[in-house]
């Protein structure tokens, strides 16, 4: 039987692993995990839990649809610290740069998902790649 995700593989172009890096691990806080000896330079992976048994991976590609709808949904700990996750993701998106994200929802506003009772407090963002992420409690 199914017991979770052990992980959730995104695509970024090829040359871009240090934005990725830059975003997943200074902006969005999650740790660097070790990749296979083979895969060095082809692929990160990044820790979701303490003991990595929930990860992102980052992989070199193409995203095809850069209005695709599909994504990955980050559960943060409580609504102050989804507050100020959406905070520090919407700072480096005004500040700009190689790996500031394409979007984000603006803090305050309503966010650009689905609405109704039930969704959850939540925001969305796309990486500099174009990748969807949801945030949520």
């Amino acid at each position: 039987m199914i017991t979770g995700i052990a992980h959730v593989n995104i695509l970024v172009p090829p040359g871009t692993l240090p934005q990725a890096e830059d975003f997943y691990s200074s902006t969005l806080g999650l740790v660097s995990a070790p990749v296979p000896h083979l895969q060095k330079g082809t692929l990160l992976w990044f820790n979701l839990t303490p003991t990595g048994s929930q990860q992102i991976h980052v992989a070199l590609g193409q995203n095809s649809d850069l209005d695709s709808s599909r994504h990955a949904c980050l559960r943060v700990g409580s609504a102050e610290d989804l507050l100020v996750l959406q905070r520090r993701v919407w700072d480096h998106h005004v500040r700009g740069g190689e790996a500031a994200p394409l979007a984000v929802d603006r803090p305050g506003d309503q966010n650009s998902g689905a609405q109704g009772v039930e969704y959850p407090t939540r925001f969305f963002a796309r990486d500099f790649a174009g990748n969807r992420l949801e945030f949520t409690l």
